[in-house]
Parts: C-alpha cells; sequence; structure tokens
C-alpha cells in the first residue's frame, strides 16, 4: 500500500470519525433541548424525558435543525422567544461537544 493509499484511508477515518461526533452531538443536543422545553411546558419525570425523545426524533423530519427548532417553538406557544429557542440550542450544542471530547 503506497502512502498516498495511507493517507487517504486516514482522511476517510478521520472523516468517519467527525460525522460520527457531530451526529451525537445533535443527539445530545436535542434531548437537552427537548428537557429544557419539557420544564418550562411544566413536565417532569417520564413525560419530560417523553418529551425529550419526541425532539430528538423531530430532527429526522429534514436535513437541518429548523424541524427541531420548528418542534420546540410551536409547543412552548410563546412560553420563549425565537432568540432565545435558538440561543438554548447553540449553547447546548457546545456544551454537547465539549462534552464528548473530553470523554475521549
Amino acid at each position: 500500500m503506497s502512502t498516498f493509499d495511507d493517507r487517504e484511508r486516514a482522511f476517510e477515518n478521520k472523516y468517519a470519525h467527525d460525522m460520527e461526533m457531530q451526529f451525537k452531538a445533535v443527539a445530545r443536543r436535542n434531548k437537552r433541548l427537548g428537557l429544557w422545553a419539557a420544564g418550562l411546558l411544566g413536565r417532569t419525570g417520564q413525560a419530560a424525558e417523553d418529551y425529550a425523545m419526541e425532539v430528538i426524533r423531530a430532527d429526522f423530519e429534514e436535513a437541518g435543525h429548523e424541524d427541531v427548532f420548528r418542534k420546540v417553538m410551536a409547543d412552548l406557544q410563546g412560553q420563549a422567544d425565537e432568540a432565545t429557542i435558538r440561543a438554548k440550542m447553540e449553547t447546548l450544542l457546545a456544551e454537547a461537544k465539549q462534552e464528548l471530547l473530553e470523554q475521549g
């Protein structure tokens, strides 16, 4: 195997790893966003966990994060504005990425 093949394989492995980490970070963010929104909705315990799973499933409707945003925005119905929800999404994603990096 040539040096070029080794580099290509390494690049492919890194790309696959990066995509997996991004997926995990987004899923973790979505769960935490769901738990945060559930708290605003007055849900606790299993009801909060169930709602968080709804938010995670909402992310599979279309590419990107707008599907998750729309679900949470509609469910909160004025309990949090657009800027607050988007800021929370960004904060939670950064936290999730940091945790994954620390876990190795």
